[in-house]
């Protein structure tokens, strides 16, 4: 598949916190030296993605975890300790810290206390993106990183949350219904545990009987072959041939009714999205575009300015 080229700029209205404004595409050009912050990033993820191509999917999820999670892009999901937002149950299989730990580390060297946590893990998800398929976009940058990171503050909607209600809640942070339609495709790089499905494979609302939506064929194949007797196996939320590829085949496999997590299969045949599933399957380019431009309002939920935030001098830990 031939790469896209596209420069996203955005104006985004209604977010929960205005000062996203203050962010800026080249924020960082001039600050660190000679140095190109960006670059200096680019290339890490690179390396990384060359052996271990899954941190597409560990950097989508740091990112949507740590905005949508207490709807603040601010790094607070990085910081470690006791009662972090890494121990709350949403969070417990998120991955990707160290990525960022070597990235922040390597720019420390170049240009200390300059390039926030927050916009590294940003950027190196962008990289990742477009290193997995998808387009080329630019992220505004200059975000500050926040000094709390607790798990009580942790509130992530669960994979059986009704379409209305999933609408309602990505509502507040200024997602239309496409754009919650959009935001769910980063499933296309997913995966799940089978604890988190078995009911629908063996005893739907207490039926004894698999979900009817559900692909028979799919069905029989995940409960006979992948789950059974295995809670902890893993179940990809795209067609195993493009678990590591950004494209739209998420949205052809819920049509087919092979959507894994009940909020996947349920968009595909509610009324007030199922059309939005419809025409993603149908256009690759198009799905790529608008996953883009997801991606940065995501990472414009909550942005902190310089009296809110800091500029970690380590990720893990508040200064």
């Amino acid at each position: 598949m031939a790469k896209q080229v596209a420069i996203v700029v955005l104006l985004v209205l209604g977010l929960v916190n205005s000062s996203y404004a203050d962010t800026s595409v080249g924020y960082y050009t001039g600050k660190c030296g000679n140095k190109d912050v960006e670059s200096i990033i680019k290339g890490i993820v690179q390396a990384r993605f060359s052996y271990d191509p899954d941190i597409i999917a560990f950097l989508l999820r740091l990112l949507f975890h740590d905005s949508m999670g207490n709807l603040k892009t601010d790094g607070s999901l990085l910081l470690k300790g006791p009662n972090s937002e890494q121990t709350a149950v949403p969070n417990f299989t998120v991955k990707g810290y160290d990525l960022i730990d070597t990235i922040k580390d390597a720019l420390e060297k170049e240009c200390p206390g300059v390039v926030s946590c927050t916009d590294i893990m940003v950027a190196a998800t962008r990289d990742a993106v477009l290193l997995a398929g998808g387009i080329y976009f630019e992220v505004p940058l200059g975000r500050y990183d926040g000094k709390v990171g607790l798990a009580s503050n942790v509130i992530l909607p669960p994979p059986d949350i009704s379409v209305a209600s999933a609408i309602a809640y990505y509502q507040q942070v200024g997602f239309t219904d496409l754009e919650t339609v959009v935001l769910l495709g980063g499933h296309t790089v997913g995966v799940t545990h089978c604890n988190v499905i078995k009911d629908r494979l063996y005893n739907f609302q207490g039926t004894q009987q698999p979900d009817p939506s559900l692909n028979g064929f799919y069905v029989f194949f995940l409960g006979s072959f992948i789950c059974q007797n295995n809670d902890e196996m893993f179940v990809f939320l795209d067609s195993p041939n493009s678990v590591r590829t950004v494209d739209n085949s998420y949205y052809q496999m819920l049509l087919q009714g092979k959507g894994i997590l009940p909020v996947d299969n349920a968009i595909a045949f509610d009324p007030s999205t199922a059309s939005y599933v419809q025409d993603l399957a149908n256009n690759n380019d198009y799905f790529l575009d608008l996953f883009a431009k997801v991606i940065v309002k995501m990472s414009l939920v909550g942005v902190l300015d310089e009296n809110e935030g800091e500029i970690r001098k380590e990720c893990w830990k508040t200064n």
